[in-house]
């Protein structure tokens, strides 16, 4: 029985002695590696292929515009290369303005005064420059218009549109895919507001309403959103208490009467307060008297 069991350990030994075992070891384990390689390698190869048709999915409406994802996450800049050398010809209107501010941001034109519903910025100098995206976004509208001096108008997220007007030379089309800062067309004049010169006119709106631009200049995209939120929370909060409605359910009491009476010095029947009638009395019975 020993003998039996020592064959097989001795007749690996031998083998493991030949000079060409270990060359036939490495190439056995260099097979299984490259074996196992290959496996894998279709097996990735099966899922990019997985990838790629979900990606050919997706990429059926390539087309169509899309609005930039991290929109929302930039700093809104004044359309222009250098701020620090522009101006505001005409600011926006606010309703909440004094009378002062609310008169300069009117804009006169045929007879009639319009409220501006952006700001109207230039150079220092009153030279043309390059009109640059605010925001990044999709192109939406490119207008030829010699009234408001041509326009452009940008879409971005949560409703929010940028526009610009009183251009020329525009280098964007519908359907353009903008980065900010790059420039879409060229300042230029308009009929409405020629007293500005050149110029261009930027809007900021949301959900179709005119924002004042400059309460949005440096600050991120998101604060639009934000702040119109905050505003329509103010308009829908119910009055507190409901004093007012109180007071005008509850009937007030009229002494104006009561007192002109008094301050007259007669009392509510017509008389005099304090006069006595008595010696009247006595003698209308004196004469009743004598009669019978």
């Amino acid at each position: 029985m020993r003998e039996e069991e020592k064959k097989p350990t001795s007749t690996i030994r031998r083998i493991l002695k030949q000079r060409w075992a270990l060359s036939a070891i490495y190439i056995a384990s260099a097979a299984i590696i490259l074996a196992a390689a290959f496996l894998l390698q279709n097996s990735f190869d099966d899922s990019a292929k997985d990838g790629k048709e979900e990606s050919a999915e997706t990429g059926k409406n390539y087309g169509e515009p899309s609005v930039e994802v991290n929109s929302n996450l930039e700093t809104i800049k004044m359309p222009v290369a250098d701020a620090d050398k522009s101006v505001i010809k005409k600011q926006f209107y606010d309703v909440n303005a004094d009378e002062k501010a609310q008169e300069e941001a009117l804009v006169f034109y045929n007879n009639r005064y319009e409220q501006n519903k952006g700001i109207d910025i230039a150079m220092e100098d009153g030279k043309s420059f390059d009109v640059k995206a605010s925001l990044s976004g999709n192109v939406t509208k490119v207008q030829d218009d010699a009234l408001l001096g041509n326009l452009v108008e940008v879409e971005h997220e949560d409703g929010v549109v940028t526009r610009y007007q009183s251009v020329k030379d525009i280098k964007v089309a519908v359907g353009d895919k903008v980065k900010q800062g790059q420039a879409i067309a060229t300042a230029g004049k308009s009929q409405i507001n020629e007293e500005a010169g050149v110029h261009v006119h930027f809007e900021i709106r949301k959900d179709n309403i005119a924002l004042n631009p400059l309460d949005f200049v440096d600050k991120q995209a998101s604060a639009i959103q934000s702040a119109t939120e905050a505003e329509a929370d103010k308009e829908e909060t119910p009055a507190v208490e409901g004093s007012e409605a109180d007071k005008e359910e509850t009937p007030a009491v009229d002494e104006t009467d009561k007192s002109t009476d008094l301050e007259s010095g007669t009392d509510e029947e017509g008389s005099v307060p304090g006069e006595d009638t008595t010696e009247e009395s006595d003698s209308l019975k004196d004469s009743l008297n004598q009669s019978n």
